[in-house]
């Protein structure tokens, strides 16, 4: 029996949860697995240098991730991409909060870590979107 396997990138939507917070112009967002199978592949693609290349409309300075494995998490800072933070932004979003969702759309090859970490996502979250 042949077993399919999607060639087409997969969001990272369907392996974590994120929330976006700020401090003045510094955006934290943090990445929350949904399954802990899924960390290693998280671990794997989504890097700081990857998250900057996502973010590079905004022109970050600086990105870094923080691992927290026991947690099955991470945690990454982007310094300069709230447009001066709440206070100095006429932006509808001064505190990042959206971004969150912006991550999200961060597309993920889909190699065997992230195709063995769909695999044991619950129903609900099975959906192929």
């Amino acid at each position: 029996m042949t077993m399919h396997r999607p060639t087409a990138p997969i969001l990272l939507h369907r392996l974590a949860f994120a929330r976006a917070g700020d401090k003045g112009n510094r955006l934290n967002i943090a990445m929350v697995c949904r399954v802990p199978e899924a960390y290693p592949a998280l671990a794997e693609q989504v890097t700081a240098d990857a998250v900057a290349a996502h973010f590079a409309p905004r022109r970050p300075t600086r990105v870094v991730r923080y691992d927290l494995p026991n947690l099955g998490a991470f945690n990454f800072v982007l310094d300069d991409v709230l447009e001066g933070g709440v206070n100095a932004s006429l932006g509808l979003d001064g505190h990042g909060k959206a971004l969150s969702f912006r991550l999200l759309e961060l597309e993920l090859a889909p190699t065997q870590k992230v195709q063995e970490a769909l695999r044991v996502l619950p129903a609900a979250h099975a959906i192929n979107i």
